[in-house]
């Protein structure tokens, strides 16, 4: 082990520390931000104060400058509480690293008067820049923008013209906060404390050096100066995916808990059985889940340890990008496999609105809808690799 990958590893394992140690306020404070639609201020100022959100961010700006696996390791440990605040914390670190891509210009304008910036975003280009004098107009909506109310800049898609009026690029442009509404549209079953909602620009002027081109980044390309801050080299497409597992890890191993504790007492209905814990078909539904979330932690593990050695030592091939893409599915639906089988197994009580399994059931199966985990894009991506085709089916790989 090098002296780099020692580092990281006790970062790693530092990190993590700090995230368990806010189990119990983020576990006490879940149901608030579940009722509220947002997560309390008072769970955003312990992530805050614990460097969550910052993980991310160069050490230049005074950030932690970490890597993917310690961003997973963090995510996993605070959804092990609340699986919103683990969202929005891996939000808000993961589009930090994505402001890092763009022109050293714009990196000091969103960190260097401001080391505590908070950056979100949304990739889909649901909007349109105008080409103008030093830069552009861009107008349009984005949904789906995690932790907005807690936002300082947003990184959102567009499609921007040319003089001609015709599509030139599709990019990602850096907005203040300021410069954009928010339309409260965030009504669903799960991850409501997310506060995931529509951002609005109206004629916003975006300058040029906070653009960055999706199919350049998509291919390794990036318009920052190196600094010698191997984090920045890592893979678009595997880092933007990959992130959006740690959550879910954490609900997996958060529903095997509960109903694991619950199992020393809960009896198991209409059976000889005073305790579930008794029951060979309990313990056996406990078993399959428990080595599902250990088969879906061994992927992403594994995947974010091959993009974070990349970033080091060279851009991941379009084939790896594959791998990593199918894997980051794959094991999301183990994840919710697991957790189908222990709501099963724990009965009805798991539905009841006092307990924090029916939560973990919504925000695990809304969060693994995210357009990044579909599953069938994915396996379609790596296999058209296995296979030798050569179609290109999304930017994201």
């Amino acid at each position: 082990m090098d002296s780099t990958t020692y580092a990281n590893s006790l970062l790693t394992r530092e990190v993590a520390g700090r995230a368990a140690a806010l189990q119990p306020l983020l576990r006490e404070l879940a149901a608030q931000g579940d009722a509220d639609r947002v997560i309390p201020p008072a769970a955003v100022k312990a992530l805050s104060e614990a460097g969550m959100f910052r993980l991310l961010t160069p050490a230049r700006f005074g950030g932690l400058q970490a890597d993917l696996r310690t961003l997973t390791a963090m995510s996993e440990a605070v959804g092990r509480a609340d699986g919103s605040a683990a969202w929005v914390a891996m939000i808000i670190s993961v589009t930090n690293w994505l402001a890092c891509l763009f022109p050293d210009e714009a990196q000091e304008e969103v960190f260097g008067a401001d080391p505590d910036a908070r950056v979100t975003g949304v990739a889909a280009p649901t909007s349109v820049g105008e080409r103008v004098p030093g830069g552009w107009h861009v107008s349009g909506r984005w949904a789906y923008n995690s932790g907005a109310p807690y936002a300082t800049w947003a990184a959102v898609g567009s499609l921007l013209k040319s003089e001609h009026g015709e599509v030139a690029d599709q990019a990602l442009v850096l907005i203040p906060a300021a410069d954009l509404a928010i339309d409260d549209t965030w009504y669903t079953a799960g991850m409501r404390g997310t506060a995931s909602n529509t951002l609005i620009a109206q004629d916003v002027f975006v300058p040029e050096h906070r653009v960055l081109s999706v199919p350049a980044a998509a291919e390794g390309v990036y318009p920052r100066s190196s600094n010698g801050e191997t984090l920045y080299g890592a893979s678009f497409g595997p880092m933007l995916v990959l992130c959006l597992a740690g959550p879910l890890l954490g609900l997996g191993q958060a529903a095997l808990d509960t109903v694991a504790a619950a199992a020393d007492s809960k009896p198991l209905a209409f059976t000889i059985h005073g305790r579930q814990a008794e029951s060979v078909g309990f313990q056996t539904q406990v078993a399959e889940a428990a080595l599902k979330v250990e088969t879906a932690r061994l992927h992403i593990y594994r995947a974010a340890d091959e993009v974070d050695t990349a970033a080091a030592q060279g851009p991941l091939d379009y084939p790896a990008r594959a791998h990593i893409r199918a894997q980051a599915g794959y094991a999301v639906q183990e994840i919710l496999g697991a957790i189908g089988i222990l709501l099963n197994a724990h009965g009805s009580a798991a539905f009841a609105e006092a307990s924090p399994l029916q939560r973990i059931w919504r925000d695990a199966n809304t969060a693994a809808r995210h357009a990044g985990l579909v599953p069938l894009v994915g396996l379609e991506v790596y296999g058209k690799t296995l296979l030798g085709v050569n179609d290109r089916v999304s930017l994201m790989v």
